[in-house]
């Protein structure tokens, strides 16, 4: 049971982050049944305010020994940079040592991945640092799609609200789902989120597809028709054999789930733009039928439509 949480920062911390561990672990809610947790912020050298890059500082009320002992030591994001400081990597290493829970929100896991805390483990972070964090730590088990992935006393969050998610989903855990629902009601978030940040996702077109790109951009405006590699390929100029081997060097896909991709995209903006039903939004996209829209919709997106629409929706 979570009873005592260290949050460890570092210069250029975001914000955000690090409000929403404020918010989940430093509030004092125990009018509502939540068991009070001990909250200690941690820096390098206490009293000494850090910069935080948005015209405002953080000021850590604890040094890294206040790390040793804690059940829980979150991580939340910061900058990315080549050296981050060496007590502070070491301070994280003996939590580990020590048996803590260990959490990151966004880019914080970079700071874990320095540390080697992240070796040959699942992990995740936010969709736009995974290369990244992928080539400094290659033997960590990256997941791109997921909002958080716990892997027991390693949890790692992706981008912003996904931590909000990866620290409520701790709460349930480890206090319990009466704690973590009465935490989700005071700061007005869904208890539990479904799906993955793949919703958050823009998969533009390829921006490598020079040749082609005339061709791409005519179907784009016209996803409703029904294409083939045949009809492409005529369309191009080429034998359908020369179309598909120059269409994945260009996009690195074939041009079956580009052109499934582009429609659930369209799927996607006609769900938040438009109140039109599934049936007729499938229609639009060219999928044909509402089921097979829902098929490929939960497979790229990670949710259905109809929770699509309720969560991102213009109106």
């Amino acid at each position: 049971m979570i009873r005592t949480v260290a949050v460890v920062l570092v210069e250029d911390c975001a914000v955000f982050e690090f409000g929403v561990l404020c918010e989940v672990f430093g509030i004092n809610r125990t009018d509502e049944g939540v068991p009070a947790f001990e909250f200690r912020v941690c820096g390098e050298r206490p009293g000494a305010p850090l910069p935080t890059g948005v015209g405002a500082q953080i000021v850590p009320t604890h040094g890294l020994e206040a790390v040793a002992g804690a059940d829980l030591v979150a991580v939340p994001a910061a900058r990315v940079r080549d050296d981050y400081p060496a007590a502070v990597l070491e301070a994280l290493r003996q939590a580990h040592r020590d048996g803590a829970i260990l959490l990151s929100v966004c880019s914080g896991a970079f700071l874990l991945g320095a540390a080697g805390l992240l070796d040959g483990r699942p992990c995740t972070t936010h969709w736009r640092h995974v290369h990244e964090l992928a080539e400094r730590c290659p033997t960590a088990r990256l997941d791109p799609d997921v909002l958080f992935v716990d892997d027991g006393d390693l949890v790692t969050s992706a981008g912003t609200a996904a931590g909000i998610d990866a620290c409520l989903h701790l709460v349930r855990r480890e206090v319990g789902s009466a704690a973590a629902t009465a935490i989700a009601r005071r700061m007005v978030v869904p208890p539990q989120r479904d799906g993955g940040q793949r919703q958050f996702i823009e998969q533009p077109l390829p921006p490598d597809a020079d040749s082609l790109q005339p061709l791409l951009d005519e179907v784009v405006s016209e996803l409703g028709a029904e294409h083939t590699i045949d009809s492409l390929a005529r369309r191009a100029h080429l034998s359908q054999r020369t179309f598909a081997r120059r269409f994945v060097a260009e996009t690195g896909t074939t041009p079956h789930r580009w052109l499934t991709t582009q429609r659930v995209l369209l799927a996607r903006r006609l769900l938040e733009q438009t109140s039109l039903g599934v049936d007729a939004i499938a229609a639009e996209c060219g999928f044909g039928s509402a089921a097979l829209l829902r098929h490929h919709f939960r497979k790229a997106v990670g949710v259905s439509p109809a929770d699509y629409r309720r969560s991102f929706c213009a109106a």
